[in-house]
């Protein structure tokens, strides 16, 4: 069973700047570097959205309209990690942010995804 923990989330100003880590267990290395990732974020009273997706072994990237430029995904397969590195943060970035994991291509779609993070909470204030 493949387990995903979220870190790196907190409080930030407008503009600032936070990374997100998502570490992977109960996977071998060979194994996580099948899986394409995904980042998606949830705001109070709204849907789960997407937000960035990386292919296995990083062949390839995707992005909500909303982040591109601004965020960056990113993996280690050989420390089973994926990352996101935010920038010029806005307070409408403001969400619990989950990682996720699938086998096969990347997706934009939250019920592709086969496992999930227990989220990890960034607030961006004005």
């Amino acid at each position: 069973q493949v387990q995903l923990a979220e870190s790196g989330g907190g409080l930030v100003q407008a503009g600032g700047s936070l990374r997100l880590s998502c570490a992977a267990s109960g996977a071998s290395r060979v194994t996580f570097s099948t899986f394409s990732m995904g980042w998606f974020r949830q705001a109070p009273g709204k849907e789960r959205e997407f937000v960035a997706a990386i292919s296995w072994r990083g062949a390839s990237t995707s992005y909500a309209d909303s982040v591109k430029g601004r965020f960056t995904i990113s993996r280690v397969d050989v420390w089973n990690t994926v990352y996101l590195q935010m920038n010029s943060l806005k307070p409408e970035d403001t969400a619990v942010y989950y990682c996720a994991a699938r086998g096969g291509s990347g997706s934009r779609a939250p019920y592709e995804y086969d496992y999930w993070g227990q989220g990890t909470q960034v607030t961006v204030s004005s």
